[in-house]
């Protein structure tokens, strides 16, 4: 793993429980996991399931697994899968050989079935989606049993039977628990454990037409694995009486379930659903574009994995749901790339800069630490010369005391260089600045007071000679609204901020720095911020940066 990070999750409830399992014997061990479904691409949300799961076992010198709960051929894809597997490492997590599928348990879960039938605990239903969603009742409600609720074990093993075979269309037949309508908990209302889709699965191909429901799938693939702490997010928290129902009356391995509060930032959405609408709909670019909360996504704008576990660890385990302020995590990808990112020159607007009493067709280097966080570790040296571009910005002719970069009259200290005096500027027809005129003091090189004064102003710089041009990705949050998804009369996409990309051309970085730089590599921009060479475009025929996040 990348840099150096505090250990563990700290002390948490979860940490707790797992604690008293192994002292009581309820458990020799800890073995946890992490089960996506393939239907989408993996967000930040998901990044504090997978850091809550594997760091808790890695605390207790315990193993994890990395398990698919594929049950829905008509949303699953490979390329989700692949994608899942290569953010999960990228994060810096390995599940080793313990890669698993719920596919794998079809026959098992089929077999767990029939053996719910005859012990007279499920039933073939003959009702719609739209009837049993009907009969379900609510929160104030009872549910209504289906007339199809008691049906004999011996019709209901032929029905489910002939289900498995094909004999039925699509949304004809469900298969169901038989619980209790009048559940206080809507999940144990007789839940759906199988339905018909004849569709094609990526992994078993055409060898199934009915698919488990992912509530029956969940617990007993934890269960088939030996999962001793199943880590959810709290939206699973009802759910777990079902879970335990069906282990019960299974009798099989009793994987305990803990729930955690999920990841919540403000001007954030971490809904699958939600992102992969953006992304259909071509709101944004992709699954990766550099906007999304998506793994992939801020990997591509370049927030590093050791940021993101950092985040994570310093968020810490509750129950409690609370929406956490973007700027906290903002906070973390800071100062992890203040610690780890090389500082490098890069002029957004460039203007020529001429030094008047410097020879033509002389240049020297200057020797500078690109690590300043870590002095002495990595000196690099930068050409100067005649001719300079500095940022259109840092000139006025206005005679404003208060402007302490390049004005006539006024000194200078260019960074890492030379005190320089602003004489002049030369205009175009238009009015427009195309030049300034300096002179560089000799001998400055390692001072910052001229007559005794201490100088107040330090510009970047490049040189003409030895910079190349350059496109800059500037990037700001995708939503104005705190909370998107609860903000009232309006629907998510109105939300957008449609400032949330700035493309700028023709800006200048020192040649060297694109002549040793490879896709995702990061620096500091010295006064522009935090950039990252995009995995996708950059080359040094296209050298392509997207702003990571600002200086402050």
């Amino acid at each position: 793993m990348e840099g150096k990070e505090n250990e563990g999750m700290g002390s948490n409830f979860i940490r707790t429980i797992i604690e008293e399992d192994l002292k009581s014997g309820r458990t020799e061990s800890v073995h946890t996991r992490f089960p996506p479904e393939p239907n989408g691409y993996l967000h930040i949300g998901h990044a504090k399931a997978i850091v809550i799961n594997y760091e808790t076992a890695s605390e207790f010198g315990g193993v994890y697994n990395l398990r698919f709960d594929d049950t829905n051929p008509v949303k699953e894809e490979i390329e989700f899968e692949e994608a899942i597997k290569r953010d999960i490492k990228w994060l810096g997590y390995d599940w080793q050989h313990r890669l698993y599928y719920a596919s794998d348990y079809f026959e098992t879960l089929y077999e767990y079935a029939v053996e719910l039938i005859k012990k007279g605990l499920a039933y073939v239903c003959d009702l719609s989606q739209d009837q049993v969603k009907e009969l379900r009742g609510n929160l104030t409600e009872p549910g209504k049993e289906s007339p199809f609720r008691n049906r004999s074990i011996e019709e209901n093993l032929d029905l489910f039977k002939r289900m498995k075979n094909g004999e039925f269309d699509e949304g004809s037949r469900v298969l169901r628990a038989k619980i209790d309508m009048s559940s206080p908990n809507i999940n144990m209302r007789d839940p759906v454990m199988y339905r018909i889709l004849k569709k094609e699965h990526h992994r078993t191909g055409k060898k199934w037409v009915i698919y488990p429901s992912y509530d029956f799938t969940h617990g007993q693939s934890d269960s088939l694995e030996k999962i001793t702490h199943s880590l959810c997010d709290i939206s699973f928290e009802n759910h777990r009486p079902l879970y335990e129902w069906f282990i019960d009356k299974l009798g099989i391995y009793p994987s305990r379930q803990i729930e955690f509060a999920r990841l919540n930032l403000t001007y954030t959405i971490t809904s699958k659903r939600f992102l992969k609408r953006l992304v259909d709909e071509e709101t944004v670019e992709g699954w990766d574009d550099p906007r999304m909360p998506t793994i992939i996504g801020m990997r591509r704008r370049g927030v590093p994995a050791g940021a993101i576990r950092e985040f994570m660890k310093s968020v810490g385990v509750s129950k409690k749901e609370s929406l956490i302020d973007i700027d906290n995590f903002e906070y973390c990808v800071r100062d992890y790339l203040k610690k780890s990112s090389p500082q490098v020159m890069a002029v957004k607007e460039p203007l020529v800069l001429n030094i008047v009493n410097y020879p033509e067709d002389e240049s020297e280097n200057i020797e500078t630490d690109t690590l300043p966080s870590n002095p002495g570790t990595a000196i690099r040296k930068i050409p100067f010369s005649k001719y300079l571009y500095v940022e259109r910005s840092d000139y006025t002719d206005k005679d404003d005391p208060d402007f302490f970069r390049l004005r006539p009259g006024n000194f200078v200290k260019l960074r890492k260089s030379y005190i320089v005096r602003c004489l002049s500027a030369t205009k175009d027809d238009s009015g427009n600045i195309t030049e300034i005129q300096c002179e560089y003091i000799p001998g400055s090189l390692n001072m910052m007071k001229v007559d005794g004064k201490k100088i107040k102003g330090i510009i970047h710089w490049v040189s003409k000679d030895h910079s190349d041009e350059c496109i800059l990705r500037l990037y700001d949050r995708l939503f104005n609204a705190e909370n998107p998804l609860r903000a009232k009369d309006a629907d998510f996409k109105e939300l957008l901020n449609k400032n949330s990309v700035r493309v700028i051309k023709g800006c200048r970085i020192e040649s060297s720095v694109i002549k040793s730089t490879s896709p995702e590599d990061r620096y500091q921009f010295i006064r522009n911020g935090y950039f990252c060479a995009d995995m996708k475009e950059f080359s040094p025929a296209n050298p392509v940066f997207n702003m990571t996040i600002s200086l402050k």
